[in-house]
């Protein structure tokens, strides 16, 4: 493999990856596809995607209509003390767990000719005379375009030295999430958003008769609490009345929660020395937004167009690069700005009580502030 040379090397499976290796084999390239899971594997993950991308995710050959998913178009919202609001979604999404789709991705990018190596962990990628060199696993290949789609962090930051991972470690707050799922008794059109103090706790149905639990914390509540998760739900979450009522009444289709350590929104670049970057590896919208999914693949619909002229010759290098780094910016720098500016407002336990309140009465703003952060179809 070390002799041979790929059109693009894409490094990590999950949405973004998988989609834009789709694309690319659909188009007659060569790609190499790294994941270090096998699939299929669960991922801690709120698992509404937005009406946004149903349509493409069809069009590649996903056949969501034939699934029997649930259709999701009413959000719940409440806040610490228990105040809620009820709003119908304007576009709405659908319930799927990523243990489905993304198996379901990467059987298809394999049917397509990707060669996907799972259980493969990138440890180094270099680029010099206008060529990548990877090394995973004691494998290494080359290609004339490389790709990081490895979502929120991983080692290779460090190693390509991202300014986000260089600021003062001691002010930057850090989160935990939380994943399960579970048998409720829920509508089944309906998201809900549950505010706690520092966090928010997301529920809504995926396929089967089973729903998606997850919830984001300031690190700091399950360090008050001996870093025990149980102690932090009855302590902290299960102040809401609603959080207090689900915890206790579902039954938990996981022996343990999955768990994610060390998440950060800090800005990060849509290019990184000569890498392009997908999905949260290029920026991480709030998950109360729900549609960090859907941004992930519009952004491999952006890159496959871009990558796709560059390699037949119509752009250079740096066309390439200026022009993703300019219309992922166009796409979703406002949006997560937005969805940064929600965080905040629903981030804190007298502003979230606010907030709830402020929304209940004028509902209008509500249904902008959803708007803002979804995108069209693409």
């Amino acid at each position: 493999m070390s002799k041979e040379v790929f059109d693009t090397a894409i490094i990590g499976g999950g949405l973004a990856g998988l989609t834009l290796a789709i694309q690319l084999a659909d188009a007659g390239k060569r790609v190499i596809l790294f994941e270090k899971g096998k699939y299929p594997f669960h991922k801690v993950c709120g698992e509404y995607i937005s009406m946004e991308s149903h349509a493409f995710l069809e069009r590649l050959g996903i056949p969501l209509s034939t699934m029997d998913l649930p259709l999701i178009n009413e959000l719940k919202v409440s806040a610490p003390n228990g105040n809620a609001l009820i709003r119908k979604l304007g576009q709405g999404g659908f319930g799927i767990s990523r243990y489905t789709l993304d198996s379901s991705l990467a059987t298809l990018a394999k049917s397509k000719g990707v060669l996907l190596l799972e259980e493969t962990k990138v440890t180094q990628v270099t680029f010099e005379n206008n060529l990548f060199t990877i090394t995973a696993n004691g494998i290494t290949c080359n290609a004339l375009v490389a790709c990081g789609t490895y979502g929120k962090r991983s080692a290779l930051d460090t190693k390509l030295q991202r300014k986000f991972r260089n600021g003062n470690q001691g002010k930057r707050k850090n989160y935990v999430g939380v994943k399960y799922h579970v048998q409720l008794e829920l509508p089944a059109n309906r998201i809900e958003l549950h505010n706690f103090r520092d966090g928010y706790c997301g529920i809504s149905k995926v396929e089967g008769n089973k729903y998606c639990l997850c919830y984001l914390t300031d690190a700091k509540n399950l360090n008050q609490n001996n870093n025990d998760i149980r102690r932090m739900e009855q302590e902290v979450l299960m102040q809401n009345p609603y959080l207090k009522k689900y915890l206790s009444e579902a039954v938990y289709l996981y022996n343990e929660p999955l768990t994610i350590s060390q998440i950060t929104f800090d800005k990060k670049t849509a290019v990184e020395q000569h890498l392009l970057m997908l999905g949260d590896s290029a920026g991480t919208i709030s998950p109360l937004c729900g549609n960090g999914m859907s941004m992930a693949m519009h952004a491999s619909y952006l890159a496959s167009s871009l990558i796709c002229d560059f390699l037949n010759g119509n752009s250079s290098r740096t066309e390439l690069e200026n022009r993703y780094e300019n219309q992922w910016m166009q796409l979703f720098d406002k949006r997560i700005k937005i969805g940064k500016g929600i965080q905040y407002l629903f981030g804190k336990e007298r502003l979230s009580n606010l907030s709830i309140g402020i929304l209940k009465q004028v509902p209008v703003l509500c249904d902008k502030l959803i708007g803002m952060t979804h995108g069209r179809p693409f």
